[in-house]
């Protein structure tokens, strides 16, 4: 991978180098004791525990965690046959961060995750146009592994500077710019993730972060549209592939869309000991207001068995009071 902690010593987080002379460790800071109680604050330093690229909190954000694996014994009785529909979950508050991703680690990651983590629904001109910020992610306190470093720009994105800037009275010594604040306010109905679903079968964790991004008027009718995040993990050491995918969507206005197809955006990813984990976003358009959608992927065994992994069942909610567009990076 992009980073590596070197064996001697233990504290220090090291970034590999590629120089004609072969591999060279650069020490890059010194990792921190992760935060049992409390919040990351804006400016720290971490290491993403799963994908192993560099970043820098931006801001927490508190969600609601629906976690289907952890169900009370009154209802896992009323689960129907099917598996789906009326196991009741509870949500629990947990904190996630916005966060800066390091553009030197980007290539290491891109067949992991996708670092367009945040897109927007573009101005009226284009109803069909969207566009991404690149580099920037969701990450859950548990990802962080945080670290402390003496550099002054120890992350390299088109945003750092802009969004932040070094103090070295503070700790962290990084703290929001006004433009970070002003940005937050107002983008933060596209931004925001409000709801977290996560569900494990066979040992592959499912979880989806979605998003509403507007409306737009088509045709004389409103379509709304919503992106959603999906990270897929194997906890077992057993490599499997993902195959296939089938989403079920409902919309308010009483339709219900069948969606089959090979992989997920354009890729059949491995899911292995040493690379666990992949992560992507898609888009969805209803016409109507709300819905909700849930489904399967379809994984491949190394002897050739397949076994469905199923989709928690996740809401699509517009938020009521139609916002302006968002501003991008302009300001």
């Amino acid at each position: 991978g992009a980073v590596s902690a070197p064996a001697d010593p233990p504290s220090c987080l090291s970034a590999r180098r590629n120089r004609p002379e072969g591999k060279v460790l650069e020490t890059v800071g010194v990792f921190e004791a992760p935060k049992q109680h409390g919040k990351y604050e804006t400016g720290q330093l971490f290491l993403h525990s799963v994908f192993g690229y560099r970043g820098i909190v931006l801001f927490p954000w508190q969600a609601r965690l629906y976690d289907r694996d952890v169900a009370s014994p009154v209802t896992e009785k009323s689960e129907n046959v099917a598996g789906h529909g009326s196991k009741e979950v509870k949500g629990k508050t947990h904190t996630y961060y916005q966060v800066l991703i390091d553009a030197r680690d980007c290539p290491h990651i891109s067949q992991r995750s996708q670092t367009e983590a945040v897109t927007f629904l573009a101005n009226h001109d284009d109803s069909r146009a969207l566009y991404a910020i690149p580099g920037l992610d969701y990450v859950s306190h548990e990802d962080i592994l945080p670290y402390s470093s003496t550099d002054q720009v120890p992350i390299q994105h088109e945003l750092f500077e802009r969004f932040l800037m070094y103090d070295q009275t503070k700790v962290p010594p990084f703290v929001a710019r006004d433009t970070l604040c002003a940005w937050q306010e107002k983008n933060h109905p596209w931004l925001e993730l409000s709801d977290v679903h996560r569900e494990t079968t066979e040992n592959i964790r499912v979880t989806v972060i979605p998003f509403y991004m507007g409306m737009r008027e088509a045709q004389n009718s409103h379509v709304y549209w919503w992106r959603y995040c999906i990270r897929l993990e194997n906890l077992d050491s057993e490599v499997v592939q993902l195959r296939e995918r089938h989403w079920r969507i409902f919309s308010l206005s009483g339709t219900l869309e069948t969606v089959r197809g090979r992989g997920v955006v354009g890729r059949e990813p491995v899911l292995s000991k040493e690379q666990p984990a992949f992560q992507y976003s898609s888009h969805v358009s209803l016409q109507a207001s709300s819905g909700h959608m849930w489904g399967t992927f379809r994984f491949e065994r190394p002897d050739g068995s397949h076994f469905d992994v199923r989709i928690p069942p996740f809401s699509l909610e517009s938020n009521k009071d139609e916002k302006t567009p968002p501003s991008g990076l302009h300001w």
